[in-house]
Formats: structure tokens, sequence, C-alpha cells
């Protein structure tokens, strides 16, 4: 018997050649075995000779001619116990990094494992051919997916692991072939369970967060191709090919178990903020738990002056964007910026009243943006559309002309709202940091409430004034205070007209009522109008009615008897 080991460049052609002498046809079959649905007409002397488990098999029936035994459990099914029966029997056959370890599991569980057998040879492969390279080690380690327990309980994964992640690390910082991520390729064609097992052990050997990343970024967008791109038009089309409910929660374990793995970030962010917000999105769509989506929030609040319209745009709306979906994401985002901010101000000794930082400016602009476009949407609430708008702090806008571009959008998709809805969407803009521009439009928009345009006019008025007479304009705080006491003298100046001619139409109405009983008057005297009750009141009141002069109610101080009313009848 000899055995030729064969390397070429190719690792599946790398092969192990096995010898044996043919068995002469002329000899009858025996024995039958089963796997599965296939069938094998053997001779049972070869197969003992080799097989320790089969030659139990045969001992333990008690059947002196046993003809037939069922080999349905072996690991690689029919197509590896015919290499098996080729080795039995000495024809030559190749052991590839394809097949050697369903072969090595094979070999172990029909126990041909003592010297010179085939779980010998298969192991002699590993140690010497398909574990020496990366390649290798990731094809053997993809082989055993359908190989569990057995390939983990013959330690095979746990070799491959290894290997795979030192080669992985020293691919990372001594790359020996172009491109230098060609490695995270590599990575990426093993099942989840596996390429966690990797990551970890890429960890434990100290692999720097950015490696890491690499690796998991690779993974994610190859094992995720339909949900994790980048703002494209394909992308909208269709999420996921298989809409059941199985896919789904694939899907949603896959996403959950790829966010587990992210590594530590100290200083610098190892993921790209497009790439987070992709995740988020997906795992938005795809109902993931909270700590995954918390996570990622956190991660994208972090770098959130880094992010784009669209990337905002991408988490709040559905793949098609054709409707609003969610929101608190993005508010619980914005908001995990602005305490990050107000911790970094806090520890540095600053004042967070004070000029906002750079990111804090951009990030307004980004939200201001963010505004423009949602506000479009019909479904789209005060409450929310306010509530994102005073996330960011008042001094983080240098002028209001961004905000107030997105109000009067909402009030333009908005049309049925009263006046006072449109003052409560207004509240989130102050009108005295528009510029020139920004407040002649606001001047002449019908579609702001009176507060707003009385603002914007009487600052301008102001400022007219001022260069005319050669004074400086009063300041925002006392100008504000000005318009606000000049908006509510014209509130109450309306209110005032409006009872004035309620009152008119009352008294209108009362006036027609006491017409109408008079013309109507019957026997029975009718009960006085209020109008009535109070004419005679005041008439009572005045000494000179009717030119009457009579001063009987004067006090003049001298007692004055009345003569008595004497009655006259004719009897």
């Amino acid at each position: 018997m000899s055995t030729q080991v064969k390397n070429t460049d190719s690792l599946s052609l790398d092969t192990n050649t096995t010898e044996h002498g043919v068995l002469s046809e002329d000899i009858p079959t025996d024995i039958m075995v089963h796997v599965g649905d296939a069938k094998f007409p053997l001779h049972k002397f070869m197969l003992v000779a080799k097989s320790n488990y089969i030659r139990s098999l045969v001992v333990e029936s008690g059947v002196p001619d046993l003809e037939m035994i069922d080999l349905s459990n072996i690991p690689g099914g029919a197509e590896i116990f015919e290499k098996v029966a080729r080795f039995c029997y000495g024809v030559n056959f190749e052991i590839t990094v394809n097949n050697v370890a369903a072969l090595h599991c094979a070999a172990e569980y029909l126990e041909m494992n003592d010297h010179g057998n085939l779980a010998s040879r298969t192991y002699a492969f590993l140690a010497k051919v398909a574990l020496t390279r990366l390649c290798g080690a990731i094809t053997v380690l993809k082989s055993c997916e359908d190989l569990l327990p057995i390939a983990e309980k013959l330690n095979i994964v746990n070799q491959c692991v290894e290997v795979a992640s030192a080669k992985a690390c020293d691919e990372a910082y001594f790359p020996s072939r172009s491109p230098p991520n060609w490695w995270t390729e590599e990575l990426s064609i093993v099942g989840i369970n596996f390429f966690q097992k990797i990551i970890h052990s890429m960890k434990s050997r100290g692999a720097k967060a950015l490696i890491i990343a690499v690796a998991i970024i690779t993974y994610a967008k190859r094992t995720l191709p339909d949900l994790v791109r980048y703002h494209s038009v394909a992308a909208v089309k269709s999420p996921i090919s298989d809409h059941s409910s199985v896919s789904r929660i694939k899907q949603r374990n896959l996403l959950e178990s790829i966010v587990a793995l992210f590594p530590i970030e100290n200083q610098q962010a190892v993921f790209s903020i497009n790439f987070l917000c992709c995740l988020l999105r997906t795992a938005i769509f795809l109902e993931a738990n909270v700590d995954c989506k918390k996570q990622l929030e956190k991660r994208i609040s972090v770098i959130l002056d880094q992010a784009t319209i669209d990337d905002l745009l991408d988490l709040s709306y559905t793949f098609d964007r054709e409707r609003l979906c969610d929101m608190e994401s993005v508010r619980r985002i914005v908001t995990g910026f602005v305490e990050k901010e107000k911790s970094v101000v806090v520890f540095n000794s600053g004042d967070f009243g004070e000029a906002p930082s750079p990111a804090m400016l951009r990030v307004a602009k980004i939200i201001d943006a963010y505004l423009a476009e949602i506000a479009k949407a019909t479904e789209l609430s005060i409450s929310k559309f306010n509530g994102i708008a005073n996330l960011m702090p008042k001094n983080a806008r240098e002028v209001d002309d961004d905000l107030y571009c997105a109000i009067d959008r909402y009030l333009k998709s908005h049309p049925n709202l009263d006046e006072i809805e449109r003052e409560k969407v207004c509240s989130t803009m102050d009108p005295l940091k528009l510029s020139t521009e920004a407040r002649t439009h606001a001047s002449q928009n019908k579609r702001l409430p009176l507060q707003i345009v009385l603002h914007t006019v009487y600052y301008d008025q102001l400022q007219i004034r001022g260069d005319i007479d050669g004074q400086s304009t009063p300041g925002a705080q006392s100008m504000r205070c000005q318009v606000q006491a000049d908006v509510a003298l014209a509130k109450e100046n309306e209110t005032l007209r409006s009872e004035l001619l309620t009152m008119k139409m009352y008294i209108s109405d009362l006036q027609k009522n006491q017409v109408g009983a008079t013309s109507s008057k019957t026997k029975k005297m009718k009960k006085p109008t209020l109008f009535s009750s109070v004419s005679k009141t005041l008439g009572k009141l005045n000494p000179f009615k009717s030119g009457s002069k009579d001063t009987s109610n004067i006090d003049d101080g001298i007692d004055h008897v009345k003569p008595r009313r004497r009655r006259f009848s004719m009897s």
C-alpha cells in the first residue's frame, strides 16, 4: 500500500490518493449496506477488516448470514460512504479540503481509527495540508456545518477556528496579497456560529477594534445583501426576497448576532455612520430586540455630526420611502448626542449656554434639513415635529432660516390648522433670529400666524427707524418683550371687538322682542322685558322727566306734610 500527496496551487486540488488492490468482481457480494435511499452491495469480509463498528454489528446481530445493515446515520451520507467503501476495497479516491472533515468524521464513526487506517490518514491531511493556509481552514470549517456535533467532539471545529483567527490576524497586520482585506471575504463564507467563534478568537489574540470592524462589515454585507445597502434605488424595491416569518426570524437573529460582536470603541469610532444607520434601519424593519437597537443608536449618536440627511431619513421611512414609520430612534439619537456634548462641556469646566461646538452647529443644520423633508408627511403630528425641533439647544442655530423653511413646509402640507395650532408649530422658531431675506418672506407669508408676522414686521421697522435716527437697534430681549406686548394688545382688541359685536346683536334681539310684545299685548299685562325694566328704572332716577319739577325727594331740612288725598265719589 502506498500513499501519495499532491500539492497544487488550488486548495480544491490538494489531494491525498490511496491505492489498494482491487477485489475481483467474480466474487459475489454477501451484504447490502443501506445509507438513506442508497444501497451498496458489498463484501462483508472487506468491510469488517477495516471497520470495527461494522464488525461489531455483524457479531452482535447473532445472525450467521447477515445480509443487510443500515448506516444512514453515517456523517456525510451516501457520498462519503462510497469513498469509505473505496478505501476498504483499496480503490483510489481523493481526499480534499472539501471532504476531509466528513471523511474523518465517518472514519471515527465506523471506528476506522487504528494505525494506518482511514482516520489516521484524514487527520494527517488536516494537519499537513488543509490547516496550513487560511483558505483551507475556512473551507474545512464551512464543511463542518453539516457535521455537527461530531465535528466539534473530534476537535475539528476548534482547530479550524484557531488556525483561521491566527492567519486572519497575520494578514491584517502583514498582508501577503492584494487587496489587503482579502481575508475578510474568506471569513464571510462561514455561518454566523463559526464566525462568532473566529471573532472571539481574534479578540483573545489582541486584534484591534478596527480589524474586527472590517471583518464584521464585510460579513454583514455578504449575509444581508438586500438589507445592508447604501441609499441605492434598488434597495427600496424588495428588502427581503422571502417574506415568510421563518426567513424574517432567521435574518433578525443574524442581525442581532452581528451587532453583539461589535468591539468596544475607545477614542475612535471604527464603524462608519452609513453602515450603522443601515444596520439600525434593518433592525427597525426586522423588529430586532431593544438591546440591539440601543447599541446601534448609541454608536450613531457619538458620530452624529458625520451623518447625512439620507441617513436620518432611512431611519424614519419605510424601505420604499412612501410612509413615515419611526421617529423615536432619531429622537433618542439626537438626545444622546446633545447629552454627550453637555458632558464634554461640563468636563472641560465650560458653560453649555455659550458658543456651541462645530459638531453641534453641523447637527443643527442636519436636523433642520431633516425636518424640512419629513414636514411633507401628512401623518406627522405637531407634537412629533416640535419634539424633534426642540431637541437642539437654542444656541445651536446661528440663524433660524432652515428651521423656518421646515415650518413653512409643514404649514403648507397641513393647510387645515387653526391659528392656535399654527402658533404651536411656529413656537420652536425665534423670529428675531431670521435673516433679512427670511424676515421679508415671513412678513408676506399668509400661512404664518399673526404673532410671527408682527414679530418680523416690528423688527424691520425698528431697524429702519434706527437707521434713520442713527440709533442702535434695541436688544433682542427687549424687542421680544415689546412685540409680545403688542401681540397681546392686538389679541385683546380683537377680543373686545368680538364681544362688542355680540352685545350689539343681543340688544338688537331684545328690541325686536319688545316691539313684538307691544303689538301683541292682550288684556293681561305681559311680563316686562329686561330692556323695559331697565328703562323704567332709569326713568325713575331722572328728576326732570317730562319737565316735572317735583322736589319732594330733596332734603332741605324742612318737614313737608303732604295733603291727604281724598276720595271723591258720587252717591
